[in-house]
């Protein structure tokens, strides 16, 4: 059995997986992770990474989320809290809603289930899973260790502090929660790094016995909260001046004082290494939160890009998609597709892919009912669900991603080498002229089929839609006129202070006409290319704040009503 296969659960006992979830970035989950979790029965999860880890369960899957809310009582010697139960359709599945984790843990693996336990960062070095895995060897309970980035690893690297150099000097952990007087004099004598996990409020006190134990004061230090996430914020200081820093940045006296940090002491982390080696937390658009008015399945290429440069994406759909009012012409067209009717489909949106798709179920069809046919695609999506459908494209736009850009790889018709003249273009109601007018013009019959149509969607919560008028998004992409028009319709108008980007010069108009300042432009009308643009626009602006010696902020924390330069 090769290391990495998964063993069969027991029929009595099941079978249990200690995963690490990381410190927080959904990404650095390992691929025997995300393996355990397709393959898990039942999820036993810390409160802080269940988001991460529920994403790779299979759908059913029941869930334990270990709340850590004020009322649960730890358990006893460790400081751990305990677990909460609920399943995916939140029933406590006749277990008690409140019960010592390791005894939870036994009670899922009954009957032969798989379990997976995951906690933040690593199984070994962040939490207190050891007791539950001696519960599980007392008890007979077969189980295996995944290990996870531990949040004292992680979080320095995403804050651009290396914890040893060519020097090789000794690294010590420390949990401040829990080190003793002993522990502290041992790192105070020693001139390595020390990484020490404690919280925000507690800050101080670990620097002040660190100088106890002998530390100079003037020893570098720095402070990482929320690490690895888009929310991480780090501070630079030296043990005897850190109280003074997070008080001057207003971070402290704070509620949120007992949120976890992890800090960094001694020589290697630095002032001047770390302004040079801050990857992440320099990304052009890092911690930007930035409303795309799509929905998840259309933004998901997208999204994905946002997230590669640090931003925050929030879709809000603005359109929904209905069955045509007269579904007798789809039905005609795709009768005619398995006749032999045509010569070309063309899909321009996943939405059409979607409408005949389920068309073709509807009559009990599959792909096999293409064969012959050639397909035409518009956009990486639109080819994704194709192929996902089973069927490969034959032809997808060389450059621009739109109807134009398809035009230009558009062959001909040619009585000699195509036998049928014609091309089946199911698209919805609202759709342009551009791409039959352009058919037409090189030779061929287009069936124009109105394959779904495009509505307002309903409006957003109202907490989205307080954030779209007073100032809690940083960005927002236009991809289309229609997208402002239904924004504006179903939310309101984006304040002043949000980044307005416009996907080509339609659009931004029509944001213009709704009163909005139109910052950023793509330089070619692709959604990829307008994520680029504003990607740009943000190191610009970043650029500019450090060149005039200003803190780097974002958008959304600038003062309300000031005004903006229209970018070039």
């Amino acid at each position: 059995m090769s290391p990495t296969t998964l063993p069969a659960a027991g029929p009595e006992h099941g079978y249990v997986t200690f995963l690490g979830a990381g410190p927080g970035d959904p990404g650095l989950l390992t691929l025997r992770a995300v393996e355990a979790l397709a393959h898990a029965d039942v999820l036993v999860a810390e409160h802080e990474v269940l988001d991460v880890v529920r994403t790779h369960a299979r759908p059913g899957v029941a869930v334990v989320n270990t709340e850590t809310g004020p009322s649960s009582d730890p358990l006893p010697g460790t400081g751990a809290p305990l677990p909460t139960l609920v399943d995916a359709t939140s029933t406590t599945a006749e277990v008690p809603a409140v019960r010592d984790a390791a005894h939870l843990v036994m009670e899922a693996a009954r009957g032969g289930r798989r379990v997976v336990r995951a906690v933040t960062g690593d199984p070994g070095l962040d939490t207190y899973a050891a007791a539950e895995m001696l519960a599980c060897a007392a008890a007979g309970v077969p189980f295996e260790v995944v290990p996870g980035v531990a949040a004292a690893v992680g979080v320095p690297a995403y804050a651009g502090v290396p914890l040893r150099d060519a020097q090789g000097a000794d690294v010590r952990f420390v949990d401040a929660r829990t080190a003793s007087d002993r522990c502290w004099t041992e790192v105070g004598a020693s001139d390595g790094t020390v990484v020490v996990s404690t919280t925000l409020d507690s800050v101080a006190s670990a620097a002040g016995e660190l100088v106890s134990a002998g530390r100079k004061p003037d020893t570098p230090m720095t402070v990482t909260v929320a690490g690895t996430t888009t929310r991480q914020r780090t501070w630079t200081a030296t043990l005897g001046t850190i109280a003074q820093t997070l008080k001057q940045a207003k971070v402290l006296p704070s509620p949120e004082g007992g949120r976890p940090v992890i800090v960094v002491v001694g020589e290697r982390s630095a002032p001047a290494q770390r302004d040079q080696l801050s990857w992440f937390e320099s990304k052009p658009l890092f911690g930007w939160k930035v409303l795309v008015p799509r929905t998840k399945e259309q933004a998901v290429s997208l999204s994905d890009q946002l997230r590669s440069y640090g931003a925050v994406p929030h879709e809000v759909p603005t359109i929904a998609v209905e069955p045509p009012r007269t579904p007798q012409q789809m039905e005609r067209a795709v009768k005619g597709l398995v006749t032999g009717r045509y010569e070309w489909i063309a899909f321009t949106s996943v939405n059409a892919v979607k409408a005949v798709r389920e068309k073709f179920e509807e009559y009990g069809l599959d792909a096999r009912a293409f064969a012959g046919i050639k397909v035409a695609a518009v956009g990486e999506q639109t080819a994704k669900a194709l192929i996902a459908f089973g069927v490969k494209p034959d032809l997808v736009p060389s450059g621009e991603q739109s109807a134009a850009g398809l035009l230009e790889d558009w062959p001909p018709y040619d009585p000699v080498f195509d036998p049928i003249d014609r091309v089946f273009l199911p698209r919805a109601d609202i759709a342009t002229e551009t791409l039959v007018a352009g058919l037409i013009e090189l030779g061929w019959e287009v069936d124009d089929v109105t394959a779904y149509r495009t509505v307002r969607a309903s409006p957003p919560p109202a907490e989205t839609r307080e954030a779209i008028k007073g100032g809690g998004f940083d960005a927002v992409l236009f991809t289309s006129s229609s997208t402002v028009r239904n924004l504006v319709g179903i939310a309101g108008k984006p304040h002043n202070v949000t980044v307005i980007a416009c996907i080509g010069p339609a659009t931004a108009k029509t944001a213009e006409e709704h009163g909005l300042r139109v910052d950023v432009m793509a330089p070619e009308p692709s959604a990829l290319k307008l994520a680029e643009a504003l990607a740009d626009f943000g190191l610009r602006r970043r650029a500019a704040a450090r060149e005039a010696g200003d803190p780097v902020s974002r958008p959304s924390e600038r003062r309300p009503g000031a005004r903006r330069r229209r970018a070039t």
